[in-house]
């Protein structure tokens, strides 16, 4: 065996906090790749998305208004609904709509049941796992910071647009053809598009230190911190989900990367190909900086918006949301890595997170074996996720067109 061939070291961020304990118990053995597998797995870094870039470049080229016209048109009526449509309005649509061979919309549907069934608890893993998680990786915060879409005080609009895109995707029967949650899919892949083709006008932007901007190993790694960091976030947080179900959350996720313009030749089929693809990133992309830091001090400083407006009872709140949230980061990203971000040490707070995973853990093993209430908690989860995404609503201009972004990007 050569030296290319022989599998690598565990890296330092699957040896702490939660995901030590996480690969211990939900690994399918030995994830380690190659330096062979780690080096073609960088090679798509210098790749993007051909069909999306093409077509944010030309409604670059049409008058202000048209081609995104074009594009929302296409995305509810389909291609053959517009006349003459241009080339690549054409060939991005052609290629969305030509449904992969792989999609059975009946395990997309029962995935999307799982994660309904947990109701708002899915917003931890979101925010404190997913979202805390990924500023770790400086290479894919650098279009964030260069647009200024995770400035301090933007941060809390994008944690508001990101869960109600969440909620949109994870929705059953939203991500059929022309729903609203496959409209969703396609109007962030647009949006990485307009930022990527922005980046690649900065004079500024280091493509020997920072990669292709919004590539192809950062949208995957994005993938992989919807679908399996939350699944396994919500396993720590005591949750208990049946293989089928997981399996079923990974092909759900396995159709929105398919939709966000991932290439076939890494989007994760299976649990143990997001493992492997885990092992991969977390040895190649989790790699802070001071962006780091800044991105999750605004994500902690968004977590206080709880409390404004509520006088002393607020001031209250927003400490007791930042310390919560701050201690499930704290829990599943390990003491060096949350040290680095500056995330509060609070062991009160982590000893309520887990006494709450127990509690739910207690109540999940009831739920297994108690007739009839898997479906009472789908409804009941159901109910509290529309409650609170029209709260949202009421609360914040929540824009599904993502307009702003373009702007932004422009």
């Amino acid at each position: 065996m050569s030296v290319d061939d022989e599998r690598l070291p565990e890296p330092d961020f699957l040896r702490t906090g939660g995901f030590r304990l996480a690969t211990r118990l939900y690994a399918p053995g030995d994830v380690r790749g190659t330096r062979r597998q780690l080096d073609t797995f960088r090679e798509y870094a210098q790749t993007a998305d051909p069909l999306a870039d093409d077509l944010v470049a030309l409604i670059e080229r049409l008058p202000d208004g048209e081609g995104r016209a074009l594009f929302e048109r296409a995305l509810t009526d389909g291609i053959d609904a517009i006349p003459d449509p241009p080339a690549e309005l054409t060939a991005f649509f052609r290629h969305v709509e030509a449904t992969p061979y792989w999609v059975d919309h009946a395990r997309i549907d029962a995935g999307a049941r799982a994660v309904v069934r947990t109701g708002l608890l899915g917003l931890f893993p979101l925010g404190d796992m997913a979202l805390m998680g990924g500023y770790l990786s400086s290479r894919a915060t650098k279009p964030l910071v260069g647009t200024g879409a995770l400035i301090e005080d933007m941060a809390p609009k994008r944690l508001v647009e990101t869960t109600n895109w969440w909620l949109d995707v994870t929705t059953p029967g939203a991500l059929r053809t022309h729903e609203h949650g496959y409209a969703a899919a396609l109007r962030v892949r647009l949006v990485h598009a307009h930022v990527r083709a922005a980046m690649n006008r900065r004079p500024d932007w280091d493509y020997d230190a920072w990669d292709r901007p919004i590539n192809q190993v950062q949208t995957v790694g994005t993938l992989l911190l919807f679908s399996l960091v939350y699944v396994l976030g919500m396993q720590l947080l005591g949750v208990r989900y049946t293989d089928d179900e997981r399996a079923d959350i990974h092909h759900l996720w396995r159709y929105i990367g398919w939709l966000m313009g991932i290439t076939d030749e890494l989007l994760p089929a299976t649990e143990d190909d997001s493992w492997r693809l885990l092992w991969l990133l977390a040895t190649s992309e989790f790699i802070p900086d001071d962006d780091s830091k800044r991105l999750a001090a605004a994500l902690l400083t968004a977590h206080e918006g709880v409390g404004e407006g509520r006088g002393a009872l607020g001031s209250v709140l927003a400490q007791l949301s930042v310390r919560l949230h701050g201690s499930v980061s704290r829990l599943v990203l390990g003491k060096d890595n949350s040290d680095f971000l500056g995330l509060p040490n609070d062991p009160v707070a982590q000893g309520a997170v887990l006494a709450g995973a127990a509690a739910n853990f207690a109540a999940e093993s009831v739920r297994r074996v108690l007739p009839g209430a898997t479906a009472v908690q789908e409804r009941i989860g159901e109910f509290g996720r529309k409650q609170y995404q029209r709260r949202l609503g009421s609360v914040f201009r929540i824009d599904r067109t993502y307009a702003r972004h373009m702007r932004a990007a422009a």
